[in-house]
């Protein structure tokens, strides 16, 4: 009940999009995507939660190069919010040959889904629209024909892609959809930032900041590194156990 409590903000019952993005480091950084991609499933298998995958990038080697996910459920959006930001692994290579100690990253982007908001509104000239054929798995009629769809938004340069469905005008329609949701965030976000500069506070939100660490070698352990909340069980962690990290950040938020 406390931890419900604390799910109060005006989007945290939601359902929510939820991306993952290699940093640089090539075949590395995309295999430790897929490690994060592979967490987040089975915290969403755990928590009874529905995924749905819009879009799916293979890596040229191994791993993903991006994944988006549709995650269904009560507070879904709340949960995973304070999972944006840079997360940090450290293990032995596996692609090493000299089996080396390398250091990867990776982003995480969350975003509510919201119902129409009129505020905001998208000028089609504001807009690029790419379409190309589906590379992710799927069916035929789904790598067969020109359905993917990619949007560009000039002004903010914010890209977003899909080909999970069929035909090219509902992928058009899911990934407006997105692209409105994230402009939404974007303004809030902006207005939050101008609150706190008021304050004298600094927000600190950007690409570079890790906000959790995954070692696996020379010890085991993850770190986040806002609550200070860690555990040495990081195969735990990777299954999907990230309850411990979520609920700390949350009475941290408050």
């Amino acid at each position: 009940m406390s931890l419900l409590l604390l799910l109060d903000g005006p989007y945290d019952k939601n359902d929510c999009t939820l991306e993952i993005h290699p940093g640089a480091g090539g075949t590395e950084s995309c295999d430790w995507a897929l490690m994060l991609y592979r967490m987040y499933t089975r915290w969403c298998e755990k928590k009874k939660y529905k995924i749905e995958v819009l879009d799916y990038q293979d890596g040229d080697e191994a791993g993903i190069k991006s994944v988006m996910i549709r995650v269904k459920g009560k507070n879904a959006y709340g949960y995973l919010k304070n999972e944006k930001g840079v997360h940090r692994l450290v293990r032995l290579s596996p692609f090493d040959s000299n089996n080396r100690r390398h250091t990867s990253f990776a982003s995480v982007e969350v975003t509510p889904e919201i119902e129409q908001d009129n505020s905001i509104e998208i000028d089609e000239k504001d807009l690029k629209i790419d379409v190309y054929r589906s590379t992710g798995a799927g069916g035929q009629g789904v790598n067969t024909t020109d359905s993917a769809v990619r949007i560009t938004h000039l002004p903010t340069k914010i890209v977003v892609t899909c080909q999970n469905e069929r035909s090219q005008i509902q992928n058009k329609e899911q990934a407006l959809k997105v692209l409105k949701n994230k402009l939404l965030m974007k303004k809030i976000e902006e207005q939050n930032q101008e609150l706190n500069e008021i304050k004298g506070e600094q927000m600190n939100i950007n690409f570079g900041s890790q906000i959790r660490s995954y070692v696996l070698h020379p010890y085991s352990m993850v770190k986040d590194h806002r609550t200070n909340v860690e555990t040495s069980n990081v195969g735990k962690v990777l299954d999907g156990d990230l309850d411990m990290f979520i609920e700390a950040n949350l009475k941290n938020r408050k």
